[in-house]
């Protein structure tokens, strides 16, 4: 079903920014957008569960979706988009394509359903959360032995990005506090004397940041070679 036929036959219950919200949403998940899709449609905190992975904040949806690193030329079609409440959507698609490895390309094409299920905020039409299910029994068993090798590879390299960013984010809010008592005079006691801040915890983040940096080297290395 394309698009336009999509569309035709949705029928909304809810407001009009929720069915703005379906289309757009429809859209992405046919065209497989990454870094383009639209973030709007999303909370800043939505939160997003699979059988494998989960996390929150709609940053994360600008990454590199799996399917496009794991098949080649994938495909997606859309069987189904209904509303199941005046504030939860659900939309029901497949992706195909053969995958990029030797060994789960020998099994064929790897052929999986997807049950998405969204919970919409109904004032501002945005998603605030995001679960997924999978089916595989139309794949051969060792498509289905790839996927769940690579989605799993895949969720923990997303998570070494994920603490990643935590470290640099927990960096700058310590930087930023440096700043900030640098700046100011301690109010109950000499005028003159300043904060000063232990250079301990700044260094400490850095260290972690290294290190999940060296894991993530590590982990995309196996990923090459498996």
């Amino acid at each position: 079903m394309d698009f336009g036929e999509l569309c035709n036959e949705f029928e909304c219950i809810s407001s009009p920014l929720v069915e703005s919200t379906a289309r757009q949403l429809a859209r992405d998940i046919l065209e497989l957008r990454e870094g383009n899709r639209a973030l709007g449609v999303f909370s800043v905190s939505v939160t997003y569960k699979d059988p494998i992975r989960s996390f929150t904040g709609r940053e994360k949806y600008k990454r590199r979706l799996w399917a496009t690193g794991a098949l080649e030329n994938p495909s997606v079609t859309v069987q189904e988009m209904v509303m199941l409440s005046t504030s939860v959507l659900s939309i029901k698609w497949t992706v195909r394509g053969r995958p990029k490895s030797v060994v789960g390309g020998v099994g064929g094409e790897l052929i999986l359903r997807v049950t998405s299920k969204f919970t919409l905020n109904q004032i501002s039409g945005q998603v605030i959360e995001h679960e997924e299910f999978w089916d595989l029994s139309a794949s051969s068993a060792s498509a289905q032995a790839f996927f769940w090798t690579s989605r799993a590879l895949f969720a923990t390299i997303e998570s070494v990005k994920d603490l990643t960013d935590s470290a640099k984010n927990f960096s700058g809010k310590i930087s930023n506090k440096k700043e900030n008592l640098e700046m100011y005079p301690d109010p109950s006691g000499d005028p003159t004397k300043f904060f000063q801040r232990d250079d301990g915890f700044q260094q400490d983040a850095y260290q972690i940041a290294l290190l999940l940096a060296v894991l993530y080297l590590v982990v995309q290395f196996l990923r090459t070679t498996l």
